[in-house]
């Protein structure tokens, strides 16, 4: 699939936070979302990247942004993660790949010439109507707040 651009409808989703409390697109229409997609829980650069969302959580509220964050990781692993960190904000779990495949950031990759499909580091900044504002693709992991704001 692939990735939705601005301007476009955000493709509809449902999945269940680390908490096992499910998240549907809609539950947010009328307000902003930011649904950022990361590649692993724990690992140095999504680290980065959901601490400074959280350390920067009260501005985007402010600015009625949801800050919502998608990996292909388990409840469990979420539940460490957002615990371990702090994390005042919903982590969904997309281990089916749904989410991912929808939003087109299931992609070939490429480390130490080895190819292999995972999970881009984009965000989608969605509207109050459900369109994609803006798609971040060059995501800074220590100022992600700032793109976003």
């Amino acid at each position: 699939m692939a990735v939705p651009q601005a301007g476009e409808q955000a493709p509809a989703f449902e999945a269940p936070d680390q908490n096992g409390t499910i998240h549907r697109l809609q539950d947010y229409a009328g307000r902003k979302v930011a649904l950022y997609f990361y590649p692993k829980d724990d690992t140095s650069g999504c680290t980065a990247q959901a601490c400074n969302l959280r350390d920067n959580y009260a501005q985007l509220q402010a600015a009625g942004v949801q800050v919502l964050g998608v990996s292909i990781d388990s409840e469990k692993s979420h539940q460490k993660f957002a615990t371990k960190h702090e994390l005042p904000f919903p982590l969904l779990v997309d281990e089916d790949k749904k989410l991912v495949q929808d939003y087109g950031v299931w992609q070939e990759k490429s480390m130490y010439g080895r190819k292999y499909m995972g999970t881009m580091r984009y965000t989608f900044l969605i509207d109050e109507k459900g369109l994609i504002e803006k798609v971040i693709t060059k995501v800074d992991t220590k100022n992600h707040a700032a793109q976003l704001l």
